[in-house]
């Protein structure tokens, strides 16, 4: 937790009141080719201007800078905090450097409220690279800033705009050779179809009636996510409708992902029921019929052209699936079932990525648990995705510590196959929204548009730090689900209404969000 130093400080750089931070001085006083006291382990605390660093504000607001004890891995850290409001950077400047690409790691805390707070790599030649801090009060985040650099010389800067008593702990800055970046940034839309068929409307953020997959595109999404239903009691999320939107997908220049629930209905770690038509099915049969479905419906799409790239072998499947037959308790059989499911998508097209999803994006233990178990079992598996609901899925540093260990534990990629966040409170139709209450909420991210913008910035930033670039990427669910009469929740219920309509990345009237801008994240 932040202990302010209330303390006042020499200031090093006056400046003239409301002076924008955006260009460095010249001739900073440290330059040099390596990053010189990232862990600010140097001066101990209460420096104002910690050795190698430089201090710029605007009005006065240098003393807004300074270390103090506490740090991520060592005894002290770089803090930005006043009792007043401030603008602040504490910036260090690097010349001399092999041109090519390099990335800046730091770990980071902050209370949240600011206009701004971020980590950036400026004049280095091209364009500023930024990343803001997620917001997150206890505990350590580690995040990443990509660049080329092409003139020789760049500036490491961490950067404050903040109201009176708003903070952030910044510490273990590396700067090495390397790049990141995120491969997929897509949407789950297997709402989309059943949307559109009963009069639901899609517009730009300026209102124009469009495409609701050529809007997303052009946010930059590039890559959808469909479940698969066996035989739905509305017709929709089978195959058929698959086949139909996935020709749309791919004329949109996007991949695809098949997200195989095995059910005739809604499958998670609350209900994995088997289709109708396999009821009674022998635990033999159950692996054919596995093996069967999947061949089907990929091979069918394969053969009109749109290959799937990627598919799930079942969806949040903590507790297993094919229930009883395929539960956890009996993970010989579980084992099975998903080999069935990998077999036959690579019969199909050897290239397909095959990934595991479970609900636990939080969840060191539980997904240790999981995954050492199915490895034991000789489970084959691509990737590993995670449903990441920060509501309900715990905090950004149980998500980081478990998403980071998923993907060295297995040595697999890991990506969020689930996330979503409220862009209001309040539901549009008369079914109460699964999110409605500002208890609910996680701390630091409001229900606004902005809010919605800031949750999916920070969540692919940390998928984006994970080590090795074993971060794949992220889908954000049900993008076009907005409340449209007839396509309710429950397939069987045309009155059952839509309890995720504040989550879509449409609003209310019908325009998009803002936080269709996160599909641009590097």
């Amino acid at each position: 937790m932040f202990h302010a130093r209330r303390a006042l400080r020499t200031l090093l750089i006056p400046l003239f009141a409301g002076l924008a931070l955006t260009t460095l001085p010249a001739g900073p006083a440290h330059a040099a080719a390596t990053l010189t006291n990232g862990g600010f382990e140097s001066d101990g605390t209460g420096t104002a201007t910690p050795t190698g660093w430089s201090t710029y504000s605007a009005a006065g607001h240098d003393a807004a800078s300074f270390t103090e004890s506490g740090g991520h891995s060592g005894g002290h850290r770089l803090t930005h905090w006043s009792s007043a409001a401030y603008k602040v950077e504490t910036y260090q400047y690097l010349s001399g450097l092999t041109n090519g690409t390099y990335t800046l790691t730091a770990w980071v805390r902050s209370g949240g409220g600011q206009n701004a707070a971020r980590l950036a790599l400026k004049n280095c030649g091209g364009a500023e690279q930024r990343t803001d801090l997620p917001v997150s009060t206890s505990g350590w985040i580690r995040i990443v800033t990509s660049v080329a650099v092409t003139n020789n010389q760049c500036t490491i800067s961490v950067y404050s705009d903040a109201d009176a008593g708003n903070w952030i702990n910044v510490d273990d800055l590396a700067f090495t050779r390397g790049s990141t970046g995120v491969p997929v940034k897509g949407a789950d839309i297997s709402s989309l179809a059943k949307s559109e068929a009963y009069g639901g409307v899609y517009r730009t953020a300026s209102g124009t009636k469009s495409d609701a997959l050529a809007v997303l595109r052009s946010g930059g999404m590039n890559y959808a996510r469909l479940k698969v239903w066996v035989n739905p009691a509305d017709g929709y999320n089978d195959k058929a409708h698959v086949l139909a939107t996935a020709k749309r997908v791919k004329a949109q220049g996007m991949k695809l992902l098949v997200d195989f629930h095995y059910s005739d209905t809604w499958a998670d770690p609350g209900a994995q029921t088997k289709p109708a038509a396999w009821s009674g099915h022998s635990y033999s049969r159950l692996k054919t019929d596995v093996y069967q479905h999947t061949y089907d419906v990929l091979n069918s799409l394969k053969a009109q052209g749109t290959t799937a790239d990627m598919v799930q072998i079942g969806n949040e499947i903590n507790g297993g699936m094919l229930w009883a037959e395929g539960s956890t308790d009996n993970w010989t059989q579980l084992a099975g079932l998903l080999d069935s499911g990998y077999s036959a998508a690579k019969a199909v097209s050897s290239s397909t990525v095959v990934a595991l999803h479970l609900a636990k994006g939080g969840d060191l233990a539980g997904t240790r648990w999981w995954f050492d178990n199915a490895v034991a079992n000789g489970v084959r598996f691509d990737a590993i995705g995670l449903s990441y609901y920060g509501y309900w899925h715990g905090s950004f540093a149980d998500f980081q510590t478990t998403l980071d260990d998923a993907a060295a534990r297995y040595a697999k990629p890991v990506f969020v196959a689930e996330t979503a966040y409220p862009f209001r409170l309040g539901s549009e139709d008369s079914l109460t929204d699964i999110i409605d209450t500002t208890g609910e909420l996680v701390p630091g991210y409001p229900a606004t548009p902005a809010g919605q913008s800031a949750w999916m910035r920070d969540v692919t930033s940390i998928v984006e730090a994970v080590p090795n670039g074993r971060g794949l990427g992220v889908f954000y669910w049900e993008a076009t689900w907005t409340a449209v009469a007839g396509n309710g929740w429950d397939p069987a219920d045309p009155a059952s209404g839509n309890g995720w309509e504040n989550q879509a990345l449409f609003g209310y009237d019908d325009r998009a969000l803002p936080a269709i801008a996160w599909f641009g994240h590097r």
